[in-house]
């Protein structure tokens, strides 16, 4: 399981990802494909599910297949498959995973149990070293297992959260209020899927902001979201990528001093309760300065 919220190890020992930018690209457009390998995310997630209509799906998935075979691995990269029990899953999961994909985002994801059937169909097809990047709140029932993910298993890469499945499914007009903000609701949504990774030991992922036109917009909201302790973020656009990087990318003042911590308490190794530039830090403190650090790779 993946340490300090970092995103996941694989079976293989290779260090974890820095997740920052999870950019969508939809699996029925290659020569998007190509270009999001260019644009500086962190990972490109290649979608099966809610981009492709019913009738385009086989033609994305022979397209994905033969753009994991080509592309390499200088960036990660997932595979969005549809849901598990919706009966295309499998022929997805068939269709790519001899190409390798370093992990599959599972949508409609309702905690442990379906890590574990995931898990399986990995394993029947002799893949033990993707990684799972779950979608947590996508049905009601999926709220109630959030704290499933804890302890987790060794492909858990993160957890991410969504806001546009859920409402649909409880009969909701809208997750947001007019000015863009979440209703209540979802913003408990939000914060269960933020201490779910917590528990879980892995990488917190801020859902996407779907206004990819407003700029000012996305960069409030993915500070918004590293102020809160997310670690990275999901983009629809590529022109998204540059201000989601830079909003979970620490400061350097922030990791000049998140090292002063450090090296303040490696200096006392007995004590609590230290000062700092005149002001009290203690172990919570260094906690956040290690996981801070933990952030650069």
């Amino acid at each position: 399981m993946a340490s300090d919220g970092q995103g996941g190890a694989d079976q293989a020992g290779r260090a974890p990802l820095r997740l920052r930018s999870l950019l969508f690209v939809p699996g029925d457009r290659p020569e998007r494909m190509r270009k999001a390998l260019t644009v500086g995310a962190d990972a490109l997630i290649l979608d099966l599910e809610d981009s492709v209509a019913l009738s385009a799906k086989e033609g994305a998935r022979a397209a994905v297949a033969a753009f994991l075979a080509e592309a390499g691995r200088a960036v990660p990269l997932f595979v969005r498959i549809n849901p598990l029990d919706g009966g295309l899953a499998d022929t997805d999961l068939a269709a790519v995973l001899p190409a390798r994909p370093t992990g599959i985002v599972l949508p409609k994801a309702e905690g442990a149990a379906s890590l574990a059937d995931l898990n399986a169909r990995l394993r029947a097809r002799g893949n033990e070293d993707a990684l799972v990047l779950p979608i947590a709140t996508e049905t009601p029932r999926a709220i109630f297992r959030l704290g499933d993910y804890a302890p987790g298993t060794p492909r858990l890469a993160g957890l991410t959260w969504g806001a546009e499945d859920l409402p649909a499914a409880i009969g909701a007009l809208s997750s947001r209020q007019p000015d863009g903000s979440y209703t209540p609701p979802y913003e408990m949504v939000r914060a269960l899927t933020l201490f779910a990774a917590a528990a879980a030991d892995v990488a917190p992922i801020e859902t996407v902001f779907p206004a990819i036109r407003d700029s000012e917009g996305l960069r409030a909201y993915a500070e918004r979201g590293s102020r809160d302790g997310f670690t990275g973020m999901m983009a629809l656009h590529p022109d998204q990528v540059p201000i989601i990087n830079a909003a979970f990318t620490p400061s350097d003042a922030a990791i000049a001093h998140a090292r002063a911590v450090c090296a303040a308490f490696a200096a006392a190794p007995g004590a609590g309760v230290l000062t700092l530039d005149g002001k009290m830090i203690d172990r919570p403190h260094l906690r956040q300065a290690e996981r801070l650090l933990a952030r650069l790779g």
